[in-house]
C-alpha cells in the first residue's frame, strides 16, 4: 500500500556513482574499477546510469580514462548509458566513444558558473547550444544539469526567477529533462518547495528531476518534498560518494542505497535491487580504501 495518495507510484533513480561520485576523489581510482561499478549498477536493475564524464583532463583528472571506460563496460539493454559534456570537443569524444546520452550543464550562480566553468551563466548557455547543434544529428538523448538552483556558496540564497529564465532558455532549444541541483546541499523542504511550485505554474514538474547533495543531512526530506510535489525523478550516489570540487564543503550526493529503501518502503518502487546495490557500494568503498 502506497503511503501517499495521488503522489507517484514509481519513482525513477539516476545512478550519478561512477562520475558525480567518483570525480571529487583524490587517490585515482582505476579504469577496471570503475568498469567493474558500472557493471554491478547495471546488474542491481539501474536503468540510467551516468558512466563518466568528457571534460578536460587537466580540471577533472578522474575523468581521463572516460574512453576506456565507456569501452569495457558491459551494455544490458534498456540501460541508458550517459555521459557528461561541457562543449562540443567533449560531445566529440562521447561520440566516438559509443555514448547513449549526454548531459549538459550550467547554474543559476554567475560566481561558481566562472569557477566551474571559466565563463559567465550566458556563456554556459551558448556552449549548451553548440553542444545540441552537433548533437543533433547523432540522435542522442539530452539532459542539462542547472546546478545551484537553491543555494550558492559565493551568492546565498537563489531565486526562483533566475532559474526559471535558465530553464525558459533550455526548454526553449529542446530540452525537457532538466535536473535541479542543490550541489551545496544546504537546500531546506521549503526552498525545494518554493522553486517547484514556480516551475509548476509554468511548466508542470513531470519532466524535472532533484540533484540533491547530503552535506547538512537534508537530501531525504527534500526528496520526499519534491516527490510530494509531484517529482518523479532523482540522481543519487551509490554509497554516497562525492562532492563538488567547486562548490567549499559540498558532500556527496544522497546515497542511492538510502532514497532506494526509503521509497521501497514507503511502497513506492524504484526499479533497484537493494541487496545488489550495497554490493555494488561495498565494492567500490574497498577499492577507495573505505
Amino acid at each position: 500500500m502506497k503511503l501517499f495518495s495521488g503522489s507517484p507510484s514509481t519513482v525513477r533513480i539516476v545512478e550519478v556513482g561512477p562520475r558525480d561520485g567518483l570525480q571529487n576523489e583524490s587517490k585515482p581510482v582505476s579504469t577496471a574499477a570503475k568498469i567493474a561499478l558500472v557493471d554491478a549498477l547495471s546488474e542491481a536493475g539501474h536503468r540510467h546510469i551516468e558512466v563518466s564524464s568528457f571534460v578536460s583532463p587537466r580540471h577533472v583528472p578522474q575523468m581521463a580514462d572516460a574512453e576506456e571506460v565507456f569501452r569495457g563496460i558491459k551494455r544490458k539493454s534498456g540501460v541508458l548509458y550517459t555521459a557528461l559534456v561541457p562543449n562540443e570537443k567533449g560531445l566529440e569524444r562521447a561520440l566516438s566513444a559509443g555514448v547513449d546520452s549526454v548531459a549538459v550543464f550550467t547554474a543559476a550562480s554567475n560566481t561558481f558558473n566562472q569557477k566551474n566553468l571559466g565563463c559567465s551563466v550566458a556563456e554556459s548557455i551558448e556552449n549548451v547550444r553548440g553542444v545540441l547543434s552537433r548533437a543533433a544529428s547523432g540522435k542522442l538523448r539530452i539532459r542539462a544539469y542547472v546546478s545551484m538552483a537553491f543555494v550558492c556558496p559565493y551568492e546565498g540564497t537563489i531565486e526562483a526567477p533566475d532559474v526559471i529564465e535558465i530553464v525558459e532558455q533550455l526548454r526553449d532549444m529542446g530540452i525537457h529533462d532538466i535536473s535541479l541541483g542543490d550541489t551545496l546541499g544546504a537546500a531546506y523542504p521549503n526552498q525545494i518547495s518554493r522553486l517547484l511550485e514556480a516551475l509548476e505554474d509554468r511548466f508542470g514538474v513531470q519532466r524535472f528531476a532533484l540533484h540533491l547533495h547530503d552535506t547538512y543531512h537534508r537530501a531525504l526530506a527534500n526528496a520526499l518534498t519534491g516527490f510530494l510535489h509531484g517529482v518523479e525523478e532523482f540522481d543519487t550516489s551509490t554509497g554516497g560518494l562525492g562532492g563538488c570540487p567547486f562548490a567549499p564543503g559540498a558532500t556527496g550526493n544522497v546515497a542511492t542505497e538510502d532514497l532506494v529503501d526509503f521509497f521501497e518502503g514507503m511502497g513506492v518502487a524504484t526499479g533497484v535491487d537493494l541487496e545488489k546495490q550495497r554490493v555494488a557500494t561495498e565494492r567500490i568503498r574497498a577499492e577507495l580504501g573505505g
